[in-house]
């Protein structure tokens, strides 16, 4: 805990102190290079937070791109984050939490209120324009967070919102990739069941005491996986490949907390 402190003092502090200013005025600016920070910050951030990431496969490239993804922390994004160059979806809730929610913007987040039907329309339209450009999106497609033990079911309205929003931005495909997000290791030995909650944000506690387990635990090992893109074309049914999408997620899911080889479909 020492050596963090230290670190985010010595270390953090002045390194958001120059990208902060400078990644505003990229974006502000819209310089085509704006992912390249937010990428640094994340693995910076993996430093700081005890996470040792290994990434298997990558993302898809030709076409846009919505990545789909299990969810079990908020660390989740720190991984993914420095492994691509990605743009996260969110809940609406978190452009109100102070500090995130600048950092967030700052990586071009695209929030979503699931409160109102309307907002599911806002939300696919802003992940088409980003696409369109070139992006890869992350949408965690379960909803909600897990202990990361299964992967619960993919909701397809989002995929499906996405797909007409892609189209009406002049584009004819999009590639749904599944990702996977599995934390296997404390300390360099295999997780246990309870120790998940280590890790996991469960409902049962608040978001300081997750934090403050996450920065006064051990060195975490994830494991961040992309999996077999596949292209939802004009008429696709998003249900069949969002389903497919979550079948492969919840098979690279079990293989990396097991420690068994991944599927072959996986292995990109």
């Amino acid at each position: 805990m020492i050596r963090r402190c230290l670190f985010f003092i010595f270390l953090f502090v002045p390194f958001l102190l120059v990208v902060i200013p400078s990644q505003a005025l990229i974006v502000a600016l819209k310089l085509p290079f704006w992912p390249v920070l937010p990428q640094l910050f994340h693995k910076m951030g993996c430093l700081f937070l005890g996470l040792r990431v290994t990434v298997i496969g990558t993302p898809a490239k030709g076409r846009p791109t919505l990545l789909v993804s299990n969810h079990i922390s908020w660390t989740d994004i720190i991984a993914i984050g420095s492994a691509a160059p990605v743009t996260f979806v969110a809940k609406q809730e978190i452009a109100k939490w102070p500090f995130v929610s600048m950092m967030a913007k700052l990586q071009k987040t695209i929030f979503v209120d699931r409160t109102r039907r309307s907002g599911t329309g806002r939300t696919a339209e802003a992940m088409g324009r980003h696409m369109a450009d070139g992006n890869a999106v992350v949408l965690f497609a379960e909803g909600q967070s897990d202990i990361g033990t299964h992967v619960l079911p993919f909701r397809s309205a989002l995929v499906g919102a996405a797909q007409h929003a892609m189209e009406a931005a002049g584009a004819t495909e999009v590639n749904i990739q599944p990702l996977t997000v599995a934390y296997t290791k404390l300390h360099g030995l295999p997780i246990s069941r309870n120790e998940r909650s280590l890790v996991a944000w469960i409902k049962s506690k608040s978001v300081k005491q997750n934090i403050m387990e996450i920065l006064s635990g051990p060195m975490k090992d994830v494991t961040v996986a992309f999996g077999t893109p596949q292209v939802l074309a004009h008429g696709a049914d998003r249900k069949v490949v969002t389903k497919a999408a979550e079948h492969e997620v919840r098979a690279m899911l079990v293989a990396l907390n097991r420690d068994l080889p991944l599927p072959v479909s996986a292995q990109v």
